[in-house]
């Protein structure tokens, strides 16, 4: 996102850093994320970074490093990353054109807004005239139905904080095992469901839809659990059977 605004958190993770008097090395060496990937986040290049899902995790990891509010920083790439910014005037343009181009851009957004404005008080309207000039007949019972949870993908991001082993299970597929290197990432997105299972607790950072849930499991002991599309999750390999 080079030549883009920023949006306040690199610079307040930098300052918060300096403040410390620390450098890109010992931060690196301290929350086990690379030096170029503290810097991107830093630069708020998160373009340059693994993901989303890596992104979040990691913003939480360093801020709660540096003394900040992982929330309030996660918080604000959030609404960054759902609200993007409108878009630049056409480039090639001298100075007055641009100056045009973006009052045109600006122009034709408030009258998008007006529009959406008069349509919904015009609905509104018809929808009072059409209650006054006729009632629904009675719906027949056993015709309601109750709307089913959104599903939404499983997207999780892994980060070894040393020679870890790890075995991804996706959507009730053949199990797939990683050897992983300190600071090597991967990522994986699933469907309906995810298994994680980390040879040896604490080698490895785990994010799951933005969570970071840290280094789990303790060392040397089997760690794993599942996680869903509904957003459930439990230890083992598999979703509990419902009743």
């Amino acid at each position: 996102m080079a030549g883009d605004p920023l949006i306040g958190v690199g610079p307040a993770l930098r300052k918060a850093r300096e403040k410390r008097r620390l450098s890109l090395d010992e931060a690196s060496r301290d929350t086990k994320l690379t030096v170029k990937h503290l810097r991107a986040l830093e630069e708020e290049d998160f373009e340059a970074l693994l993901g989303d899902p890596w992104v979040r995790g990691s913003l939480r990891t360093y801020a709660r490093y540096l003394g900040l509010s992982a929330d309030k920083v996660a918080a604000a790439y959030a609404r960054h990353a759902e609200d993007p910014a409108p878009p630049p005037p056409p480039g090639g343009l001298g100075r007055i054109e641009r100056a045009i181009a973006a009052t045109r851009i600006r122009d034709n957004q408030g009258l998008l807004f007006v529009i959406a404005a008069v349509v919904i008080v015009a609905a509104g309207v018809f929808g009072i005239m059409s209650d006054r000039r006729s009632t629904p007949a009675p719906a027949a019972l056993g015709s309601v139905s109750t709307p089913m949870p959104v599903d939404r993908k499983i997207e999780a991001a892994l980060v070894a904080n040393e020679d870890a082993v790890v075995t991804i299970t996706t959507d009730m597929g053949d199990p797939a095992t990683y050897r992983l290197s300190p600071g090597e990432t991967r990522s994986f997105v699933a469907t309906t469901t995810l298994v994680v299972q980390i040879e040896s607790g604490g080698t490895v950072q785990l994010t799951v839809n933005g969570d970071d849930l840290g280094s789990p499991g303790k060392p040397g002991e089997l760690w794993q659990r599942w996680f869903t599309s509904a957003g459930g999750s439990g230890p083992g390999t598999t979703p509990s059977p419902g009743p």
